[in-house]
């Protein structure tokens, strides 16, 4: 299993992981013209980690848009996090934002309220 590292665009989040912490990190906006195809590199590489590792998986998000085929996405995203989980496997979701921005944090704590496993909503300075 190796690494995933996508430099962010004007339309698409970096996305960057940590196979020894266990971690992949999403930052920016995400509203890339095929979602779908931008996402299934991210959502494989979530699976592979999920079946392949017995490390915790912490998915850490700086979003500050998403439009709505990335929401879906990341829907998908914390479905697969939610199966994991239920089957008592440690995953996490820590999703950082700008205090100004009150849809953001509104966005994070909708999706919150849908799944199980531990999903924290920290403003960062």
């Amino acid at each position: 299993m190796n690494e995933l590292n996508i430099p962010g665009s004007q339309s698409t989040p970096s996305v960057s992981s940590n196979l020894a912490v266990g971690q992949l990190s999403l930052q920016g906006d995400s509203y890339p013209e095929n979602s779908f195809e931008f996402f299934t590199t991210v959502i494989s590489w979530i699976e592979d980690f999920l079946t392949q590792k017995t490390e915790p998986l912490t998915l850490e998000l700086g979003l500050i848009y998403m439009n709505t085929s990335s929401v879906k996405a990341m829907m998908d995203i914390f479905d697969l996090l939610e199966e994991a989980h239920n089957k008592g496997r440690a995953v996490r979701v820590d999703w950082l934002y700008d205090p100004q921005n009150e849809r953001v944090r509104e966005l994070a704590e909708e999706f919150r309220e849908d799944y199980t496993f531990p999903f924290l909503i920290t403003a960062h300075a």
